[in-house]
């Protein structure tokens, strides 16, 4: 049944080219909207934050490492693990970080949550977050401008900091002054002119801002895209929408899917091309349903199963150029989801063994995830291990975020 409901909102999709009305409204009351009461809106957001850390941290260990080389280290990872690697500006700060240490995946949701602390709850501002950003990066300057000493320990660590968000800076500054040469330069440039992931690594934090209104989330989302380059502008907005989606009192797994259909943008109307994200959709689905009949006993989550080295090799076969390709991100992202039925661990653990960025991916799908279905239904022992981690190394703290992202979201 449950392949006959993914092969019809497959082709639903794939000839749905309707345009969608925005929700109208005077007063936008999220609780209204979503169904949710203030503690389970408070309960989404931290499975949001939270979910996405779980998914960081699983990946963290073994970013960019292939399957072989997961597997000789770590074996097949079903849960967290210590991360005995290098820092670098998109990965640890902390050198062997302990089980639940997190990566800049988890850092772009804390730093996306406070800016939407300063937003008005029906519109998001764009010039607003790139402000945000180059702020951070301008702290950072200033920080290694007030180095005294010479030791190299003192500079190798702001380095990083500045690493991070140094391309970001590029796309913002002239973004920012309405300067429309300079900013398609710089954003022509970014990260050297590939279509990275760069809004999927916000993209559930815009999400949860909406909830329970997807094409709302993706429109707003559409607008932060603002470093994001071809269609994956509509893959950030879907990603936003689809965690929106999943924050509606009542929301399914069909529902979440069902998210994947908002075109407000009109991407399907494109001449000769059509809309990418959705054959990108209808990949995940045939890979995940070809996959299950190689072994149709079980889920197909054991090392052995033959549905999981499948479905393994069929995304092999897709890969792209670089691992952080936004649409090879977003492919691993559907299709783990929709492979294990949309359980929770159930996807990261297939995430994390395939490899290539798989610290990003396990945060796109914890993110997605943890909004569906709380952080009360999340594992126990991996939410607590990245809370405390996260709060008592990283200096993040994901609980009082959430309460505060809440209580601002709620501000009439």
């Amino acid at each position: 049944m449950k392949k006959l409901i993914y092969s019809f909102l497959s082709l639903t999709l794939l000839f749905s080219c309707g345009k969608k009305q925005e929700l109208k409204i005077d007063s936008y009351d999220k609780l209204e909207i979503s169904g949710l009461s203030e503690s389970e809106l408070q309960d989404k957001i931290l499975g949001m934050l939270v979910g996405s850390a779980i998914g960081d941290a699983m990946g963290a260990p073994t970013e960019m490492w292939s399957r072989e080389n997961i597997n000789e280290a770590y074996g097949f990872v079903t849960s967290l693990d210590t991360m005995i690697r290098e820092t670098s500006p998109e990965g640890i700060w902390l050198a062997d970080l302990p089980a639940g240490g997190t990566t800049d995946d988890t850092r772009w949701k804390v730093l996306t949550s406070r800016y939407l602390m300063t937003q008005q709850n029906q519109t998001l501002s764009a010039t607003d977050f790139a402000s945000q950003i180059l702020s951070h990066y301008q702290d950072y300057t200033e920080e290694f401008n007030a180095i005294k000493d010479t030791l190299p320990e003192s500079f190798e660590d702001v380095n990083l900091k500045l690493g991070w968000l140094q391309e970001w800076a590029k796309v913002s500054e002239p973004f920012i002054a309405n300067n429309l040469v300079d900013y398609s330069e710089a954003l022509g440039k970014f990260y050297g002119g590939e279509m990275v992931c760069a809004g999927l690594l916000y993209a559930p934090a815009l999400g949860i801002f909406f909830p329970g209104d997807p094409e709302k989330a993706y429109r707003e989302a559409y607008a932060l895209s603002i470093y994001d380059l071809g269609y994956a502008k509509d893959l950030t907005s879907l990603a936003a929408g689809m965690t929106a989606a999943g924050m509606k009192k009542g929301a399914t797994k069909d529902s979440l899917l069902a998210s994947l259909q908002v075109d407000p943008e009109n991407y399907f109307e494109s001449r000769l091309v059509g809309r990418t994200a959705n054959s990108i959709l209808a990949n995940a689905l045939n890979i995940s349903s070809e996959s299950h009949q190689q072994d149709s006993l079980s889920i197909g989550l054991d090392p052995a199963s033959p549905a999981l080295q499948a479905a393994f090799l069929a995304l092999d076969q897709r890969l792209q150029d670089m691992p952080f390709h936004a649409g090879e991100i977003w492919l691993q992202s559907l299709t783990a989801m929709i492979y294990a039925d949309f359980d929770f661990m159930g996807s990261l653990v297939f995430l994390v063994n395939y490899g290539r960025d798989n610290d990003t991916t396990a945060a796109v799908v914890g993110g997605i995830l943890g909004a569906y279905y709380g952080f009360e239904q999340l594992p126990k022992l991996e939410r607590e291990q990245v809370l405390k981690v996260n709060k008592e190394l990283l200096g993040i703290d994901l609980e009082q975020i959430s309460k505060e992202l809440t209580s601002h979201m709620l501000k009439k």
